[in-house]
């Protein structure tokens, strides 16, 4: 089902929205945090109930609710879950939905923690098996970036070093919502096809999560391997497994990269797994 048009245009997000989100994790709370900055009334929701979240309702501003209710007549809806959950959401979740509003899968599979979802083990594309099974079209946009450079990376429009992101989605009007939004937040980004085609930036290919200037995204996206990239993923995933909570997300990403054969040239990614070696594997 295609999304068809609201009585309002919400490509303009210069107007207050009223968004939700699923999810409280790291990249959930740090998107609400965000569209609170900017203005946009906030619900967000988990499946332990809305007691659970004043500590994200105190740091970002945030409304918690029910997740009956976190899509109720909302503008947008974002879904920061893991890829096991997606199935476990109500099945009258969208019921109240407005047929024109996007909604935003930020999700990446990873058998590691999802078990093995076998749609996704045979090649399906992982928004694409998301939008199946909400039965709506999604938007795949923030799953390649950490939720520290999301934090803290976000700089002016016109900036050197601003990160872009790939957006990709079948509604052309969706996704120039979602860019739009991804601009006011300090990021630059990238119309990356349909979402068939969103499979270029999903975990173990080269555009998942190095934190790319819109000149270097293009490349990026074009050398991804789409028979490589599982066997790529899991093995980053495998050695994230390996690193203690504390070790600093930045060098967390590039280890992982690393042993995936995704950052071989890159110094920092060596500075990094030094720093594994001597303080994980070799701490005397």
């Amino acid at each position: 089902m295609r999304a068809g048009h609201s009585s309002h245009d919400q490509s303009h997000t210069g107007e207050n929205m009223k968004i939700g989100i699923i999810g409280a994790g790291n990249i959930g709370s740090a998107l609400a945090g965000y569209f609170h900055k900017l203005q946009h009334t906030v619900l967000i929701a988990n499946s332990r109930g809305p007691e659970t979240l004043s500590k994200v309702a105190q740091e970002t501003g945030a409304t918690p609710v029910n997740i009956s209710g976190v899509a109720k007549g909302v503008d947008l809806l974002v879904i920061a879950i893991p890829m096991k959950n997606v199935p476990s959401l109500p099945n009258d979740l969208l019921a109240n939905l407005p047929v024109a509003s996007p909604i935003i899968d930020t999700g990446n599979y990873y058998p590691l923690r999802d078990g093995h979802i076998t749609e996704m083990d045979k090649g399906m594309v992982e928004s694409e098996w998301t939008s199946h099974i909400l039965g709506r079209p999604v938007i795949k946009a923030f799953n390649n970036i950490v939720a520290d450079s999301l934090l803290h990376k976000g700089l002016p429009k016109g900036s050197k070093n601003r990160i872009a992101l790939p957006v990709s989605g079948d509604d052309v009007r969706a996704k120039q919502l979602v860019i739009s939004l991804l601009d006011q937040m300090g990021f630059d980004a990238m119309d990356a096809g349909p979402l068939s085609e969103s499979w270029h930036y999903q975990p173990g290919t080269p555009a998942y999560c190095p934190d790319p200037t819109i000149r270097q995204l293009p490349s990026l996206l074009k050398r991804a391997n789409r028979d490589k990239a599982p066997a790529s993923r899991d093995q980053a995933a495998k050695m994230m497994a390996k690193l203690p909570a504390d070790f600093p997300p930045q060098e967390l990403v590039r280890v992982a990269r690393l042993s995936a054969g995704l950052d071989i040239l890159k110094p920092r990614s060596w500075i990094a797994l030094l720093r594994l070696v001597f303080t994980v594997l070799w701490p005397f």
